[in-house]
């Protein structure tokens, strides 16, 4: 949709085929329904939370910035407000609104939207390499100078994104790096999480070590599932995860060093000395939480709080601090985010997204290899280059 316009109020006659029912059926359930759609940080905050070759989108993130997105949207009368870890939304908290901003605008434009339609490939002249319409499913063709894919990745296939844009890319000669899903829940190994399955914790930290080696550190609110563990702390984590396993340390209570949350326990311990070491962690932890942690401790759940160690103490103290999570995989594209690789940055030309293997043919977005953490980034990938291959190709 933002290249459509772009390319539109640049002058070109645009259409913008859409296989779906409606526009932005990916957009409306990003941000649980809400739509983060950038991050108001400095420009040295969206090159930093950019995992997938962030250099590419220089030209693109300074030629159509979070500022510009802002601005485009309020003017097409979406509202917006800024939030915690500067994270933008629309003020009614409805992404319809998003999508009905661009709607307007293509509207104003005078974009023809053609949906129900599906693309079935590229048309090109194979002799110069040069892009010349679209063949649609049913056979019909649309002819053009230019083409520009769009189709996003293999993430919530539901919404559309089947890799489509994949299969155009390599027909055309390009390479695709492998397809994994991103910003997706981890498996974990643990049977016990199951019985946690629904608790969210916040304030809590995490590490993630992948062959022994710390890979990532944050700080924030994780899920646990009936599969493992999600929530916007494991999202972020799952960027840094590799095949090949890995393990998780859960801190409970990151405010408190050690030595500090020892002292915590004897207070706790003290007011509670009589009772039962399974009746006893009220405080600590929530409800659902405190059979898992009594097992896991070793201590027998039975022995009243004057009978527990300090040994045992001690031990309980170093769970809490680094409750470990033995991680088998990642789920799948039908729970990602978003879709890490996708066709090679190297040829496509990063000041105007053009293909370097065949004129006329542009690309923007996910279908790109380009991904980023939570908090908006991703979004603005697919604005600012949708925007800036929308500006060329109606050159």
């Amino acid at each position: 949709m933002m290249a459509a316009v772009a390319a539109a109020r640049a002058g070109s006659s645009v259409c913008l085929i859409e296989k779906n029912e409606k526009l932005g059926k990916k957009l409306f359930i990003t941000g649980k329904g809400r739509c983060n759609v950038t991050n108001a940080g400095d420009m040295d905050t969206l090159f930093a939370n950019v995992c997938t070759n962030p250099k590419f989108l220089y030209s693109a993130f300074y030629g159509f910035d979070n500022t510009a997105v802002m601005k485009f949207l309020e003017h097409a009368g979406c509202k917006l407000k800024t939030e915690r870890g500067d994270r933008v939304f629309p003020v009614s908290d409805h992404s319809s609104d998003v999508i009905g901003a661009l709607q307007r605008e293509l509207k104003k434009c005078g974009v023809e939207v053609l949906l129900n339609t599906k693309a079935a490939d590229i048309l090109k002249a194979s002799q110069e390499m040069t892009f010349m319409g679209v063949r649609l499913s049913d056979g019909r063709v649309i002819h053009g100078d230019r083409g520009i894919i769009c189709t996003g990745g293999m993430s919530y296939p539901a919404t559309g994104s089947t890799g489509d844009g994949y299969r155009f890319a390599r027909a055309a000669g390009h390479k695709v790096s492998e397809l994994k899903p991103a910003l997706v829940p981890l498996l974990v190994e643990e049977a016990w999480c199951r019985q946690l399955m629904g608790l969210s914790l916040r304030n809590v930290a995490l590490r993630l070590l992948c062959g022994g080696r710390k890979v990532y550190e944050g700080f924030g609110e994780m899920l646990f599932t009936h599969f493992g563990v999600s929530g916007p702390l494991v999202l972020t984590a799952s960027s840094f995860y590799r095949e090949g396993g890995g393990t998780l340390l859960l801190d409970l209570k990151p405010a408190l060093d050690e030595q500090q949350l020892d002292k915590r326990l004897l207070r706790d311990f003290e007011e509670n000395k009589n009772k039962r070491f399974k009746n006893a962690l009220g405080k600590l932890f929530p409800a659902k939480l405190i059979p898992v942690m009594v097992a896991l401790s070793g201590i027998d759940p039975e022995k009243t709080i004057h009978e527990v160690t300090a040994k045992e103490r001690r031990a309980f103290a170093g769970l809490i601090k680094r409750l470990p999570l033995t991680v088998t995989g990642t789920g799948g594209f039908d729970e990602a985010i978003i879709t890490r690789g996708g066709v090679a940055v190297a040829e496509v030309n990063p000041s105007t997204m053009e293909s370097k293997k065949v004129k006329g043919l542009y690309f923007a977005g996910e279908v790109l290899d380009l991904d980023a953490l939570t908090g908006g980034f991703n979004l603005q990938i697919a604005w600012s280059t949708g925007y800036l291959a929308g500006e060329n190709a109606a050159v």
